[in-house]
């Protein structure tokens, strides 16, 4: 026999806002996101907290949040930053005071660490996540558990794809999924509006992860739906 597939489906961004939290929360009830990584200084992150101390089924792990930059005409523009990303003793108490923040919110530690914009692959971002992973004893993104960050809807300079989030893009990455752990990036949203330049995406991403076919091809083919929560 081969050896099983596991997928954990994680949804970033939680907290974000309510029309976010909306998506995360249609897509664990009704989807197939069984995790989702939460951003502590965000406005909804309050709400997050308490939907996910109603589900306790939802893993949510710490989406370290340490800024965002947005491809505006040709050149990369800073939306906010909360420090200086190349400082690494800045980078280090932002990340602890967000830690704690999230210890304060739901009462327990993440199941696992991630990063907005995925800060934390490089350095010395990426050496301040790996120490606090290690403390805690939780998966880092992308190091220990395979990463597939291929269901997204933009490129890396906010031109949409609109294919790559669709439902036969996902079944797609189901099937060619390897043995072992892997984590599934996705970023639902319900109710967007204008909100986001990503808010059409995060739209269609939810009506794909809750589509039925995608459901019936994880059953297909044999993989095992897991939460960060249920990790050996």
């Amino acid at each position: 026999m081969s050896a099983p597939r596991q997928l954990i489906v994680n949804a970033d961004d939680l907290g974000l806002s309510d029309a976010v939290n909306a998506g995360i929360a249609a897509a664990h009830e009704r989807g197939i996101v069984t995790s989702a990584s939460l951003m502590v200084r965000q406005g909804a992150a309050l709400a997050a907290a308490a939907y996910a101390d109603a589900h306790p089924g939802l893993a949510v792990g710490l989406h370290i949040d340490l800024g965002q930059w947005d491809y505006v005409q040709g050149e990369w523009m800073a939306a906010y930053e909360r420090c200086a990303a190349d400082d690494e003793a800045a980078v280090e108490a932002e990340c602890r005071a967000q830690l704690e923040a999230f210890r304060r919110l739901l009462g327990r530690d993440p199941t696992h660490l991630d990063s907005h914009q995925h800060v934390h692959m490089s350095e010395p971002v990426a050496s301040v996540a790996g120490r606090l992973a290690a403390e805690l004893g939780v998966p880092l993104r992308a190091r220990g558990v395979r990463y597939e960050g291929g269901f997204y809807g933009q490129t890396g300079k906010g031109e949409p794809v609109p294919e790559a989030i669709a439902v036969e893009s996902l079944i797609r990455i189901l099937a060619a999924l390897p043995a072992g752990r892997t984590e599934l990036g996705c970023h639902p949203g319900s109710g967007m509006g204008e909100e986001s330049s990503y808010g059409h995406e995060r739209e269609e991403e939810l009506r794909t992860l809750c589509d039925p076919r995608v459901r019936a091809a994880i059953e297909r083919e044999g993989i095992e739906l897991r939460s960060f929560a249920q990790l050996d």
